[in-house]
């Protein structure tokens, strides 16, 4: 069923439906999450800036928390692992990267929405798989790579093992109640933790 029209009369208002409606509505979320924070963002605030009303909003998302994870996901984009020539360079660089973000205005919505999503494990997944940071794959992207170069053994792909190094900085940011650690942090991660924890992992002597 097309939504309302907006205004007392529609003149000269399209009657949007489907995927047109949702890509409103969801532009319309990502610039009122960017704006206000997610202790600004209410549905009745997107429902005015998309021009519809709130009953098109709740037939897709059940409550502001929803629309407002769907509404992040649609602002972050996804970055790829980098590419230094030694694991060393990746896993420092992508730690950077990491502390860069989480200290951002966007890292801060991120982190806004990670508290308040508390045990909704979908939620949590549809954040953490968004923001790359404990996510597996870039990790083990990074060190198939070492992997390749002879760096490291393939007994070292494992999601526990190649993800070691963002959960200590995580912790850093709990810990320290700030969103980015000083950069000696990180090179101690790195030099003292998570390279002799990849090295170390090698096909025992038979």
């Amino acid at each position: 069923m097309p939504e309302p029209s907006p205004g007392p009369s529609g003149a000269g208002q399209t009657r949007r439906r489907g995927a047109a409606l949702e890509e409103a509505i969801l532009r319309a979320a990502a610039d009122e999450l960017a704006e206000s924070g997610l202790s600004g963002f209410t549905m009745d605030k997107v429902a005015a800036r998309a021009g519809t009303n709130k009953n098109a909003l709740y037939r897709r998302w059940p409550d502001r928390l929803a629309l407002a994870v769907a509404a992040y996901r649609r602002m972050a984009t996804a970055v790829q692992p980098p590419d230094t020539g030694t694991l060393r360079g990746d896993v420092l660089e992508w730690l950077r990267q990491a502390n860069r973000y989480w200290g951002s205005p966007q890292g801060a919505i991120l982190r806004e929405l990670l508290a308040a999503a508390g045990g909704a494990t979908e939620l949590l997944a549809q954040l953490q798989d968004q923001s790359g940071d404990t996510a597996a794959a870039p990790w083990l992207t990074i060190l198939g790579r070492a992997v390749a170069r002879g760096e490291a053994s393939p007994e070292a792909l494992h999601p526990r093992v190649a993800t070691v190094a963002m959960v200590l900085l995580r912790n850093e940011f709990v810990v320290r109640g700030a969103p980015a650690a000083p950069d000696e942090v990180l090179v101690e991660i790195v030099d003292e933790v998570y390279l002799p924890l990849v090295r170390g992992r090698s096909t025992p002597p038979s």
